[in-house]
């Protein structure tokens, strides 16, 4: 599956939140994400992600392994991803430095997550937040097939629409990148 994904920068987080909060709950999370490379860097240049998530939230604590391909939709940057649950964050850390793989990055992203359905799809909408970074993003995705990318991408722009968002907010800057900058590398 393809995730289609728009990704924008927020002036009103609490607007944005409260608009949120009218079509479903939140479930507020905080992912501890670690992005991981082969030595030379040729994930990252083949515009590659391996990334270990450990997501704590109310209901407990939870670790997702995801991999995602290059981009077939490069304005936007959406990706085929493939992820699963694994049972234990630190046998999965080492699993992946025994294979080879070496930590590019690793940060935290305070989340609000909501999901509803809208335009005939799934969608997650989240409001994030993170800690080394200026200002608050909106994240609006949903999985489909390669195919229906296209249509997925004008479905999101809908709901972006409706929550307020124009498209000059829209960002295809990658969290990994800002901190990366942020902390100077």
């Amino acid at each position: 599956m393809i995730e289609a994904e728009l990704k924008a920068y927020v002036g009103e987080p609490e607007l944005i939140g409260r608009r949120l909060d009218a079509r479903a709950p939140a479930r507020v999370e905080v992912y501890r994400d670690t992005y991981y490379d082969r030595p030379d860097g040729s994930l990252d240049r083949a515009d590659q992600e391996l990334r270990l998530r450990t997501v704590h939230g109310t209901h407990g604590t939870r670790t997702l392994l995801t991999y995602k391909g290059a981009a077939v939709d490069t304005e936007s940057g959406s990706k085929p991803e493939y992820e699963t649950e694994v049972a234990d964050a630190a046998a999965a850390h080492a699993i992946l430095r025994s294979l080879g793989h070496v930590e590019r990055i690793a940060f935290e992203k305070h989340c609000r997550n909501h999901a509803f359905e809208a335009y005939g799809r799934r969608m997650l909408v989240t409001l994030v937040r993170v800690p080394e970074l200026d200002g608050t993003y909106l994240e609006v995705e949903t999985l489909v097939d390669e195919a229906d990318v296209p249509a997925a991408l004008t479905d999101i722009r809908a709901v972006l629409t409706e929550l307020g968002i124009r498209s000059d907010a829209l960002t295809s800057d990658t969290y990994t990148d800002a901190v990366r900058a942020r902390r100077g590398g």
